[in-house]
């Protein structure tokens, strides 16, 4: 969920301007092209990146090539649609919700205003923990799944696998089956509060992943503008006086759901790292290992179950 300095792994719209947006009586009524459209949103977002909002929005929902961008084919798309989505990009919603889908780890997921925009730095998650398993089955859990990329890239990443993923919105719960049934994944999705975990079976997973809410109220001019506007907020922050608190609850739950030798697989705010580790320790979990990102942040967190660790919290 790495927002603070990063919005997209493939469009990094950052340092939005504060400016009016530009209206429908503004916008042609016979054709469109590509110069025009990407001018539109330059005030906004820089050429560049403007440029890439543009291709992706018609490549992902017109079904345009760059080849049939660059010769000119939006001109046969429906003006009064593009109108409208590009009016929506203009107020800066971000361009994932207004085409209504995103890519993730190579896979095409639909994302709406109730999950956040799966990025870069989670797929990279994903493929440590693909990478990193060598046993036969497998049998996982991802807390706060959202719209469910975690969850089904393991699924279909690690053969024989097992994956349950829970979340506390009903809606994202929605958006998560829908992928799951357009990917063909069997993950199994519960309306579960992190905060208020079931009675855990002993050694139950053999991973355990979160991507848990942990930016801090007080980070909250560290994040993008058109993060905090249109993604849902209970899946970013955190309370100031207790930044580790969904990490303290899924290590207590881990501490006996957990298989011995599992691990749990955290993606982490790095201003928090070394009290996570102390927490980790404090409750038993001294086997730690911690990833940077592709932007050299200290991003991820693994932690391994020691064989016959028998301690309870």
């Amino acid at each position: 969920m790495y927002v603070l300095s990063t919005l997209f792994f493939f469009i990094p719209l950052s340092g939005l301007r504060n400016i009016n947006p530009i209206t429908m009586t503004t916008f042609p009524t016979d054709k469109w092209t590509y110069p025009m459209l990407w001018k539109m949103l330059s005030e906004r977002y820089g050429i560049n990146e403007a440029k890439a909002v543009v291709r992706y929005l018609l490549e992902m929902k017109y079904g345009l090539s760059l080849t049939d961008i660059l010769c000119g084919k939006t001109d046969a798309i429906d003006t009064r649609m593009l109108g409208s989505d590009m009016e929506k990009l203009c107020e800066g919603i971000p361009v994932q919700y207004v085409v209504g889908k995103t890519m993730f780890a190579d896979r095409c997921f639909t994302v709406t205003p109730a999950v956040l925009i799966p990025r870069q730095e989670t797929a990279e998650l994903c493929r440590w923990i693909a990478e990193g398993w060598h046993g036969d089955t497998c049998r996982i859990l991802d807390v706060g799944t959202g719209s469910g990329c975690i969850a089904i890239t393991l699924s279909l990443d690690i053969p024989h696998s097992q994956v349950e993923a829970w979340d506390i919105s009903e809606e994202a719960l929605i958006v998560a089956r829908e992928n799951a049934g357009a990917l063909q994944s069997k993950v199994m999705f519960c309306h579960q509060d992190m905060l208020e975990v079931p009675a855990a079976d002993s050694g139950k997973y053999d991973i355990i992943v979160s991507n848990p809410p942990y930016i801090c109220y007080q980070e909250r001019h560290e994040v993008d503008e058109h993060v905090l506007k249109n993604e849902p907020q209970q899946a970013l922050f955190v309370p100031d006086e207790d930044p580790l608190l969904f990490y303290r609850a899924i290590l207590r739950y881990a501490k006996k759901a957990l298989k011995e030798n599992g691990v749990i697989c955290f993606e982490i705010n790095p201003h928090h790292l070394e009290t996570l580790q102390e927490l980790c320790t404090s409750i038993g979990f001294t086997q730690q290992e911690v990833r940077t990102d592709s932007f050299g942040k200290q991003r991820f967190l693994r932690i391994q179950r020691a064989a016959n660790d028998h301690q309870q919290i």
